[in-house]
């Protein structure tokens, strides 16, 4: 399954079928001919994983960050920059991320600022790497004040999302991943009833399907992009107050599928939504295995400070969140109603 990218002269086909990643070598030849140097960018563990077995077809390195979200941080950007330096890679060269949505982030920003901007390959082998990170040019790393806060817009010029790496994936990382499968099922309007029809893979295609088209529209995030934050707002203030305290603690796809029970239950205390929205949330995620409520560790009041650092707002507290027209950003939600719907939520069994 291919599924394009449509961005005129930075296009780009996402390619989705066991052994994808055996096409890196061609892929390599016909977009960035000129390239005599690959940087692959990985994780030790990821490096040792029995598919670990890319051939660029030019001269190629391995380069290792850390684990998980501890790759995301200035202190990785600055060291993969200063290795990519001592590789002495050019702007003909290309730098190749293999791994979920972290590595896949860090080696994007590498790629859109080393050098002011050198080709980019993304092999996303997480099921939140292949449904979303690795997908529409957003790369970045986090801060203390936030997740995502320093980054880039660098579109790669070609994705592989490889079944097979998925097959050596944790339990935890594909329940994760599936916390962005519900969010674009959820988006397209599903129910649970439906999602016994669908096919693993073909959710996974669902959900790039809709990524790319949503990117095709409005790439940098002017407009309809912003949807694909559903759910994030609040997502994103929990993984800061967990990343504050341990790395494992919250993935983002955990996060994510909290903030997509969360979101119906602002937008019905707001008078946007009927409260079936809240029911049909629940029962895709609860369909999907997916963990719905807050963890009792996390205070309203460190995610209301948390959430009014998000990267969408503006000196307010911003959501996307449903309506009578559809899906929409909405701005300057009251922080008082917030704090209460919190509180209710975090009540819920």
């Amino acid at each position: 399954m291919i599924v394009p990218v449509e961005l005129a002269e930075r296009s780009y086909d996402v390619v989705l079928a066991e052994d994808a990643r055996s096409d890196l070598a061609s892929l390599i030849a016909t977009r960035a001919p000129k390239a005599k140097v690959a940087a692959l960018v990985t994780s030790k563990s990821l490096s040792e994983q029995p598919w670990f077995d890319l051939r660029s077809g030019i001269d190629q390195y391995i380069l290792t960050v850390p684990e998980g979200e501890l790759a995301k941080t200035l202190a990785s950007f600055e060291t993969l920059s200063e290795q990519l330096a001592e590789l002495q890679l050019s702007r003909d060269d290309v730098i190749v991320g293999i791994g979920g949505g972290a590595v896949t982030d860090l080696a994007g920003f590498a790629a859109a600022t080393y050098l002011r901007g050198i080709a980019l390959v993304q092999v996303p082998t997480s099921l939140v790497g292949q449904v979303d990170a690795a997908i529409g040019g957003k790369t970045g790393v986090n801060l203390r004040a936030g997740k995502n806060l320093v980054g880039s817009f660098h579109q790669p010029i070609g994705v592989l999302c490889d079944f097979s790496t998925l097959l050596t994936m944790p339990e935890r990382e594909r329940l994760a991943g599936l916390g962005e499968v519900a969010k674009c099922w959820l988006l397209e309007g599903g129910f649970a009833a439906e999602l016994s029809a669908v096919s693993f893979h073909d959710l996974i295609v669902l959900s790039v399907s809709l990524k790319a088209a949503i990117v095709r529209e409005d790439e940098r995030e002017g407009g309809r992009r912003a949807l694909l934050n559903y759910g994030h707002t609040l997502a994103h203030a929990l993984e800061k107050v967990a990343l504050a305290r341990d790395s494992e603690e919250l993935r983002h796809g955990e996060a994510v599928a909290i903030g997509l029970a969360f979101a119906p239950r602002l937008a019905a205390a707001l008078g946007r939504v009927d409260p079936s929205e809240i029911v049909r949330h629940d029962e895709v995620l609860l369909s999907l295995g997916l963990q719905s409520r807050i963890p009792v560790n996390f205070p309203t009041s460190s995610l209301l400070e948390a959430m009014s650092h998000d990267k969408k707002a503006h000196h307010d507290l911003t959501f996307v969140l449903g309506g009578a027209a559809g899906f929409e950003t909405v701005r300057g939600v009251d922080r008082a109603l917030v704090h209460d719907v919190l509180e209710r939520f975090q009540g819920e069994p």
